[in-house]
């Protein structure tokens, strides 16, 4: 049995990592998706996905893109989906998947990284 995507619209949005300290609620929410991005297959499909010309893209148009499997693309499709990252919809024998923006903003928020005063000199130093 599927796993059902989590709803994270009753997850707050969190303020960055570096202004506070995560809640537990939250971490254990936001996991999932940062492990389903760890894979560098489902790293690259959520950017094909995420950047699709009409918001979503056929299945079809993503397997070719790798030098994979049918079933492994598949594998990696349903990751995103249980990890919350896309939403997917069969059309007749295809299956059109797109970005769920919300999770992603989520994602990106708790990774802002806003320089401290004085410290974008610093930063600056190292490079």
């Amino acid at each position: 049995m599927s796993k059902q995507a989590p709803d994270l619209t009753a997850v707050p949005c969190c303020a960055p990592l570096t202004q506070r300290r995560l809640p537990t609620a939250t971490a254990a929410a936001l996991a999932p998706a940062f492990k389903a991005l760890g894979d560098p297959v489902r790293l690259q499909l959520l950017s094909m996905i995420a950047s699709a010309e009409d918001g979503e893209i056929c299945v079809c148009e993503l397997t070719p893109a790798f030098d994979l499997t049918g079933p492994t693309i598949s594998h990696h499709l349903r990751v995103l989906r249980e990890a919350g990252l896309v939403d997917a919809e069969r059309r007749g024998t295809w299956v059109w998947y797109r970005a769920r923006p919300a999770m992603l903003g989520q994602l990106a928020a708790l990774l802002t990284v806003e320089p401290a005063a004085g410290a974008a000199g610093a930063a600056r130093e190292c490079a």
